[in-house]
């Protein structure tokens, strides 16, 4: 079982298993927020022994987004008596129309998930919004803000700041390659500007996936993925009905090239 990173004053981040998913936890005098649950029940029972080994506390869950490893432990926590789902207004329309879907996604560690069979194999949707307006919870002498910066990793990736900590979620990612199946790599790559601006109120930044990041790693990922989308921009200018020309010579792995190269071409589509 991984431990709990402390990132500033009750603030902490879990790394479980699988998918490397970091779950974050904000502790405050009467309540405490989990930030995603993990990938089924499985993942999500491990969290919440996790989070009972911190805090006795009544607990509020957010999403940072509508990927599978981020909400299916949500019905372990709503078993548990969580009765508050924090999400960005897209991330819930996502879960609620396509979640199902993405139970083809779900690895062999949990296999009740897969197959929607057994307890807390149901899909929590998240039942408190937030939309372009940043949302200030209060936990009890602590308060976190959730708020919007526009599409990037997908159209509903929600931060969560407190007064030491930011939780990026998969808007930003260490030791892998970004995932775009699902992103906006233009307007990822000005969310991720911001983000690195924003950085110095933040002593600490968690992301989605690895270890915790300077703004000068939100930077380079920012200036990375301006500069694919140049490439990609004059490649597919050159050769049009042959996008896949682009792959190489894009500073991404050959399968995220090709996910980066088609959400180029259809969010572009959509201006």
């Amino acid at each position: 079982m991984s431990r709990w990173l402390e990132v500033g004053p009750d603030n902490y981040v879990l790394t479980t298993q699988g998918s490397l998913l970091n779950t974050g936890l904000v502790v405050g005098a009467e309540r405490a927020l989990v930030i995603d649950t993990g990938g089924g029940p499985r993942q999500g029972r491990e969290i919440l022994d996790a989070v009972r080994e911190k805090t006795p506390l009544p607990l509020v869950v957010v999403n940072t987004h509508a990927h599978y490893d981020h909400f299916f432990g949500n019905a372990v926590f709503a078993d548990a008596g969580v009765t508050e789902f924090w999400a960005h207004e897209n991330c819930a329309a996502e879960i609620d129309q396509n979640g199902d879907t993405q139970r083809r996604s779900v690895g062999d560690d949990e296999p009740e998930m897969a197959a929607g069979e057994g307890g807390d194999t149901e899909l929590v949707v998240p039942n408190a919004i937030v939309k372009d307006q940043p949302v200030l919870l209060d936990l009890g002498g602590q308060t976190v803000t959730l708020f919007y910066l526009g599409h990037g990793h997908t159209d509903g990736d929600l931060l969560v700041g407190t007064a030491t900590t930011l939780y990026a979620g998969d808007l930003v990612e260490q030791g892998s390659h970004p995932s775009f199946e699902d992103s906006y790599p233009e307007e990822w790559a000005d969310v991720l500007r911001h983000v690195s601006a924003l950085r110095h109120r933040y002593e600490f930044l968690i992301p989605g996936h690895g270890e915790p990041c300077s703004d000068q790693f939100v930077k380079t990922m920012a200036n990375t993925m301006t500069t694919a989308v140049r490439q990609a921009t004059q490649a597919t200018r050159e050769t049009p009905d042959d996008a896949t020309k682009a792959i190489p010579i894009l500073p991404y792995g050959p399968e995220q090239s090709r996910w980066f190269i088609k959400r180029l071409q259809e969010t572009r589509a959509h201006h």
